[in-house]
């Protein structure tokens, strides 16, 4: 008999075999989702995991209408970005499609492609229009018609920015910050009104520490949170009001980051995100504009951004979580999430909801979850390679069920 000496060579072959296919098999094989095969384009899927619905959203390559991703990623912006305009007609891709591609909202088809210069923001109240900052101008710009109507041309400035990159319109859609270079050589950052046309003062920005990465205006267009950058490498936030006053500093590092703003149960503003300094280190809290006061909101972690793009849920984040999954599990005292979706209710009651399981496998900056809602709720875009370190970054849209309630206007 001969099957004792082909043992030790089928042994070989399977441990090869195993080897090889490794990196190609969804993340679930580390040991904490079910093993789930990449959902085809178009199709729905449940995650296994938390029963919920979604549908990946792209693929490499012409998807119509003028529409081609990249090969590498083909993504919405940010987390803290709106992907949906108001009435979730239009979802909009900016990164890895080369200019922005709009699919229909709910059904995720191409529709159109459209090449624009400088950064766009939905404007929260009106479905058809987009905020516009470029050079030196600031505009509305409706995307299915193309049209364009300036409403601020700047004499005296140059560089205007719409954060740069985490920057949002007022809850209303009014108000924006806008960071920009004086004639006179001074960085500078300032409120404008869109329906008024109104230019608040100037704020140097010479007045803080650090070097200065993007503003933002708050949710009521009452302040302005700007992010500065020391040359030790800690991450700093100033808060002004609109008319320049300094209110707030806050010189602990990234307390929080990686975040975004809304409105607290009490009215009041807050920044939400996740903390890398101590009492409160790798938890996600929520900090107050007004006077800076911290309130955790979950244990040790692994979350990597923060989303409150639900206009109409203002008391929900939703956190992408990251991680090791056998790293996670063996510390039962950290928050119990990796390479996931999660909402998260920021009144401090913890309360949770499991929204899907990723399958996306550390690599680079692109390839990061950024889960984003729709401003409803009901709808998450997510990015994800599936597993594949380096491989092709897909997106996909997680559904939703919420209980009935009115929206905070």
């Amino acid at each position: 008999m001969t099957f004792p000496r082909l043992i030790p060579a089928l042994l070989l072959m399977a441990a090869l075999l195993a080897l090889h296919t490794a990196g190609n098999r969804p993340s679930g094989a580390a040991g904490t989702e079910p093993a789930m095969d990449l959902p085809a384009y178009l199709k729905p899927a449940t995650d296994p995991a938390t029963g919920i619905r979604f549908t990946r959203i792209t693929q490499p390559g012409a998807l119509g209408s003028g529409i081609v991703c990249g090969k590498i990623y083909c993504s919405h912006r940010y987390s803290s970005a709106q992907a949906w305009n108001a009435d979730q007609s239009l979802l909009v891709l900016m990164n890895g499609c080369n200019g922005m591609c709009f699919l229909d909202g709910k059904t995720y088809l191409p529709l159109f492609h459209r090449n624009k210069s400088g950064e766009c923001e939905w404007r929260p109240r009106n479905a058809e229009m987009m905020i516009c900052v470029d050079g030196q101008k600031i505009s509305t710009w409706a995307p299915r018609t193309n049209r364009e109507d300036i409403v601020y041309a700047a004499t005296k400035y140059r560089d205007l920015e719409f954060g740069p990159s985490k920057g949002n319109p007022s809850r209303d859609g009014n108000r924006i910050a806008v960071r920009a270079t004086r004639n006179d050589g001074a960085a500078v950052v300032f409120a404008y009104d869109i329906d008024r046309r109104l230019k608040y003062p100037d704020i140097d920005l010479a007045q803080v520490a650090g070097t200065t990465s993007s503003c933002t205006i708050s949710p009521l267009g009452e302040n302005i949170l700007c992010f500065q950058n020391l040359v030790d490498g800690t991450e700093q936030r100033a808060i002004f009001a609109v008319d320049g006053t300094l209110r707030q500093t806050w010189k602990d590092h990234h307390r929080p980051g990686h975040g975004d703003l809304t409105l607290d149960a009490d009215g009041s503003e807050i920044y939400v995100g996740t903390s890398k300094s101590a009492p409160d280190k790798y938890q996600v809290i929520k900090r107050r504009l007004s006077d800076g006061k911290v309130t955790s909101l979950t244990k040790y972690g692994e979350a990597e951004h923060t989303s409150l793009r639900a206009l109409d849920r203002p008391e929900w984040a939703f956190i992408s979580y990251g991680g090791n999954p056998d790293e996670v599990r063996s510390h039962p005292d950290w928050a119990p999430y990796t390479r996931e979706v999660i909402a998260l209710r920021v009144d401090g009651r913890q309360e949770v909801r499991r929204i899907v399981q990723t399958r996306n496998a550390p690599f680079d900056y692109w390839s990061e979850t950024h889960a984003s809602p729709s401003p409803d709720g009901s709808q998450v875009i997510w990015s994800s390679n599936w597993g594949v370190p380096g491989g092709p970054v897909y997106e996909f849209v997680a559904h939703l069920d919420w209980p009935q309630q009115p929206g905070l206007n």
